[in-house]
């Protein structure tokens, strides 16, 4: 990946979780790795576990952000997620899988929260 990617995907990541924060979501984990793969935030939301993946583009010539969030990757971060919460002995923790997606415009950022965009249906 070129470093402009990598960093427009930390500046995305950045704003997503102010983002979250303005909310009221409680950031605990960023950029979390796991033996099963990364997931981009993991967040606190009343007693709601989150789970989030944030994709960010500069223009829709690709599609929207949220589109590259397919059943591969859902599938993946599923599996991190379960991992998480084992790790972490909170398998019965109610959670939910957002989406959030960034779109640079102008050095400004166009977002848009998905609440429950997938999950284990």
């Amino acid at each position: 990946m070129t470093e402009a990617r990598l960093s427009l995907g930390r500046w995305g990541e950045e704003q997503a979780v102010l983002f979250l924060r303005r909310k009221g979501l409680k950031i605990l984990e960023c950029n979390l790795r796991t033996p099963v793969g990364e997931i981009d935030i993991v967040a606190r939301h009343g007693k709601l576990l989150v789970f989030v993946e944030v994709k960010t583009r500069r223009s829709l010539a690709y599609g929207t952000p949220q589109e590259a969030v397919g059943p591969v990757k859902q599938r993946q971060i599923l599996r991190a997620a379960q991992w998480y919460l084992a790790d972490q002995g909170a398998a019965g923790i109610q959670s939910r899988f957002d989406v959030v997606a960034v779109l640079a415009d102008g050095g400004q950022a166009k977002i848009e929260h998905i609440p429950d965009a997938f999950g284990l249906r």
